[in-house]
């Protein structure tokens, strides 16, 4: 399999005309697309980046993300997106974390670049798009030097944070895309008429995945600046869009908006839905708002290059024979391999047991950025990635998830680390002992909660303010809840399912 830079240039040689982006009002074809990936790795290789080094990215969605990924890959750089939500000191740890040689900030976001651009120790150029960017571009007429990539070489490294609360670079190769999106292409039924919207942000493995999926596959996509459900519906309209992935919370906000119900999204083919489960009225009510659509499921991690599972598209019928199957994630795909283990042993259990899901797929990344311990606690010797979540195969192979490992919450589709936000709570003076749980919300599906034990009077909404001076929003607590003592076990360990039972007491999934 070539590697995903020459896959382009093939595009680009095979249907030079096609349009490969539709963004706002520009369209770009896959000749003029080429082309400014070659000016874009010029323009690097010109500011001293080579083999190896990392240049980031800071925006909302835009054609530049393509440009500088496909760019940075012809010379043998990585780009490092960033989540565009995080506050100014988060992005100063991932940029400084990933050594970022060159900062590349979309022009919402020139604050942030002025709070954190002095503490920046490595990167040597910041450059913003729509103003000094362009001028950086189209300086460069020459052609990039030339770069022998290998399938095995890292193609992006993107950010997610652990347990521990520090966010950890995945890297994933040309070869983990290559295996991943074969596979897509023919469970979605993607072909040469195939309209893909990115509507996930980029800096998630979704958004990612679909921006790289459209060249990969010689198809027409559509970039949304963000994840709007009005503006999604028009762009479904205006470009007429086939196939796109949304998480969850969109599909219910966009059953609520009338200027929603006032589109004509009959061009839709697939609707993929993952990153937090669907409740059944969700659902229900997203197939009655999208008639004959058809519906899809996907699981899976950024670690893993995105979906490792799938709901087909048959089991997608509430009143069906097969209705208890909307509560699963779906059957592996044809490259991936389950296992439930027990987490300590890592013992195979049978059918129905509860343990950790495991996987071995040629999609697992090649390692964390920078942190050996932490990629081989991860990758098994014989090639199971351990996802940290839990749950259990049926008899038919269907994967249920049943809890988090890792007790991570999953909020709108974001990741929120519980430890991250702990951090910061107990770095309040009046704060003794704290725990931030998930607990169910209408809106995004789960919601971070802090249990804390004060020392002096204090305010819930005090703490939701020192949290927000400090955290990106989404990670917040929403609620605070005053407590005499936090649960441990006799180790010191939180005991979270503990805490969490009584606000799950009653709901059809015990992970939202």
């Amino acid at each position: 399999m070539p590697v995903l830079t020459e896959i382009l240039r093939e595009r680009a040689r095979e249907h030079p005309d096609k349009i490969a982006f539709h963004v706002g009002d520009r369209a770009v074809s896959y000749r003029d697309l080429d082309d400014r990936v070659d000016r874009v790795a010029a323009a690097l290789a010109a500011s001293g980046v080579g083999p190896g080094d990392r240049i980031a990215i800071l925006d909302k969605n835009s054609l530049e993300y393509a440009e500088l990924l496909f760019g940075a890959a012809r010379i043998g750089a990585v780009l490092v997106p960033v989540n565009y939500r995080l506050a100014p000191d988060e992005v100063a740890f991932i940029v400084t974390n990933a050594r970022a040689r060159i900062l590349v900030v979309g022009p919402d976001f020139t604050p942030v670049l002025d709070a954190l651009k002095d503490r920046l120790e490595h990167t040597a150029r910041t450059l913003v798009l729509g103003t000094d960017y362009e001028d950086w571009v189209e300086s460069e007429v020459a052609a990039p030097p030339a770069h022998e990539a290998k399938p095995t070489d890292v193609f992006v490294q993107l950010y997610s944070s652990g347990t521990t609360g520090s966010p950890k670079g995945v890297m994933l190769t040309h070869d983990n895309f290559a295996t991943a999106l074969p596979i897509t292409q023919e469970l979605w039924g993607l072909d040469e008429s195939t309209v893909l919207m990115v509507a996930m942000p980029q800096y998630h493995v979704a958004g990612s995945v679909l921006t790289v999926g459209v060249l990969f596959d010689g198809l027409t996509g559509v970039i949304g600046r963000e994840p709007d459900p009005v503006l999604i519906a028009r762009a479904i309209e205006r470009h007429k869009v086939t196939h796109i992935f949304l998480v969850p919370v969109l599909l219910q906000f966009m059953q609520m908006l009338p200027d929603v119900g006032a589109c004509d999204l009959s061009s839709l083919r697939l609707m993929l839905y993952g990153a937090s489960p669907i409740s059944e009225d969700v659902l229900r009510g997203a197939i009655a708002m999208l008639p004959g659509v058809a519906f899809m499921q996907v699981y899976g991690l950024t670690e893993t290059t995105g979906a490792i599972t799938y709901l087909p598209v048959a089991d997608h019928d509430p009143d069906g024979p097969r209705a208890a199957r909307l509560r699963s994630a779906g059957i592996p795909y044809p490259a991936c391999e389950l296992r439930i283990a027990d987490p300590a042993t890592l013992e195979e259990l049978p059918a129905g047991r509860v343990g950790e899901i495991l996987c071995r797929t040629p999609q697992n990344m090649v390692g964390y950025w920078d942190l050996p311990a932490a990629t081989d606690a991860a990758l098994l010797p014989d090639g199971y990635f351990r996802t940290g979540d839990a749950g259990y195969l049926d008899e038919d192979g269907y994967l249920f998830i049943h809890d988090r490992v890792k007790d991570m919450i999953i909020s709108g589709g974001e990741n929120i680390y519980p430890a991250e936000v702990e951090n910061v709570l107990m770095g309040h003076p009046k704060v003794t002992d704290c725990a931030v749980i998930g607990v169910p919300d209408d809106r995004w599906g789960e919601t971070p909660k802090a249990l804390v034990v004060a020392s002096a009077e204090l305010g819930p909404q005090d703490l939701i303010d020192y949290c927000r001076a400090r955290l990106a929003h989404f990670k917040c607590p929403s609620t605070v809840e005053f407590r005499d003592a936090i649960p441990r076990n006799p180790t010191g360990k939180i005991l979270k399912r503990e805490l969490r039972e009584p606000f799950w007491e009653g709901q059809d999934r015990g992970v939202h």
